[in-house]
This record gives structure tokens, C-alpha cells and sequence, in this order.
């Protein structure tokens, strides 16, 4: 077993904050990337000085409501382009919640307003990453994953409904990819992510990144820190969704 308390006291992680500006966006392109998980390009001048520094930001939609205030959901942003003035998000289409409404019925020229990111955090200098999530987390994961330097170790753990979900990443990185198939009946099942997790050794100065339903997210950063011993601050885990619970999103501490 691999000595842990030999890692860093913490990794180095620089939290930026970003001008907070509403942007007015058009729908260019839509296509499924698989049978549950719709991309959609975005474009328009706003996104000339769009920032988005971290793999895990968050950009804020906002939703046409019958009637009040615009519902609000939080998204990655999967890539973007400053100079194309282009922006890419995944939905997973799998709940019929306004977000996932909007995001079936997007066609080439349907309009969208979205404000963000407010801030990433910066996480630098890591050569060994353990990446566990579900489907909500793929976008994030998978922008970590083609972002990554080459020399850089992943293991990509990830819980989806079947084979036909499992996406294909392009990487400069060494990557080992785990799919876990449930169904989505089970989102809020941990067993599956943590007995693919209890197969990985655990190196030192290995940042390991959580996120997905908050009950399983909070399960699996339970298993690291009780059962294997792994030291809480290179765990950052979050909770994308919450079963029972609009617009949830919450991160997973003491």
C-alpha cells in the first residue's frame, strides 16, 4: 500500500474570480454525441471576452418561466472559442426538467441567455488525476481529459445507463477509462463507482475529483477519507444534482 502522508500538505489552487456579465447567445449547431447526451453550439458576439479558466466552471442558463423570474440551471462549458465566438454545452437529456425541455427543442437560431462563469478554481501542477463521475460530470471530465498535458496520468471512473453512453476523449495524457453501467433508475447508487474505485491504487499527489448525484458524491468522498485513508485536501467533490431537488448543486465538505 502506498504511503500517502508522503503527499503535500495541499495542491496548489488559485481561485480567480471573473467580471459576472449576461450574455445573448444563438443556437448554430445541435447533434447527439450519444443517445442521451445532446451537444449544442452556441454563438455571438458576447463571447468575445468569454473566460471560463477551469474545466469544472460553470456557466448560469437562463429559461423562459410561464410566468416570474427565468429558471435557472448551472452547465459546463465543454469548450469554447474566443476567436469563433463559439461556445459548447452538453445536456444530458434524461430528465424532463426545463434545461433538458429547452435543450430538445433547440434548433439552429433558437436564442439563449447565460451569464458566467463567476470564478474558477485553478488547479495546477498535477500529473496524476482520478476523475469519478456520472453523466452530469462527463462534460467536465471529459474537458479535463482533452485539456490535459501530455505526461499527465488520468483515470477516468464514470457511471452511465450502458454501453451506447460511453464517449471517446482525445488526449495528449495517459489515460485509463472505467465505464460503470446502471440504469438510470439507479443515479443514486454509489456501490457501482466505489467497487470500481476500490481496484485503483491511490499514489500520492493524485488530485482526485468527484461529482455527480450529492448523495453518491458525498458516499464516494466518504469511502476515500474513512476507508482508504486518503487525505481530504486533494478531494474536491460535488454534489451536480440532487435526487427530488431543482436546480441543486452543491459542493460536498465537512
Amino acid at each position: 500500500m502506498n504511503d500517502l502522508s508522503t503527499s503535500p500538505a495541499a495542491p496548489r489552487i488559485e481561485r480567480v474570480r471573473h467580471e459576472l456579465k449576461r450574455r445573448s447567445l444563438t443556437v448554430s449547431a445541435v447533434e447527439y454525441v450519444t443517445p442521451q447526451m445532446l451537444r449544442i453550439t452556441l454563438v455571438g458576439d458576447d463571447l468575445a471576452d468569454f473566460i471560463s479558466a477551469a474545466p469544472d466552471d460553470h456557466v448560469k442558463i437562463f429559461l423562459p418561466a410561464a410566468e416570474g423570474e427565468p429558471e435557472r440551471r448551472d452547465y459546463t462549458p465543454r469548450r469554447y472559442n474566443n476567436d469563433a465566438k463559439t461556445l459548447v454545452l452538453d445536456f444530458a437529456v434524461h430528465e424532463a426538467g426545463p434545461a433538458t425541455q429547452w435543450a430538445l427543442d433547440a434548433r439552429p437560431g433558437t436564442t439563449l441567455a447565460l451569464g458566467g462563469p463567476r470564478g474558477s478554481a485553478v488547479i495546477s501542477g498535477i500529473r496524476r488525476w482520478i476523475l469519478i463521475g456520472d453523466e452530469t460530470a462527463l462534460p467536465a471530465i471529459g474537458r479535463r481529459i482533452e485539456e490535459a498535458e501530455a505526461g499527465t496520468s488520468i483515470v477516468s471512473i464514470a457511471a452511465v445507463a450502458g454501453s451506447e453512453e460511453q464517449q471517446v476523449f482525445e488526449t495528449r495524457a495517459e489515460l485509463e477509462t472505467i465505464w460503470v453501467h446502471r440504469p438510470l433508475s439507479r443515479a443514486t447508487d454509489e456501490s457501482g463507482l466505489i467497487a470500481a474505485l476500490e481496484k485503483i491504487a491511490l499514489e500520492p499527489e493524485t488530485f482526485i475529483w468527484v461529482a455527480a448525484e450529492a448523495s453518491v458524491a458525498r458516499a464516494v468522498r466518504a469511502y476515500l477519507v474513512e476507508k482508504r485513508g486518503y487525505p481530504l485536501s486533494w478531494i474536491k467533490a460535488a454534489g451536480y444534482w440532487a435526487k427530488g431537488k431543482a436546480d441543486a448543486h452543491e459542493r460536498i465538505e465537512d
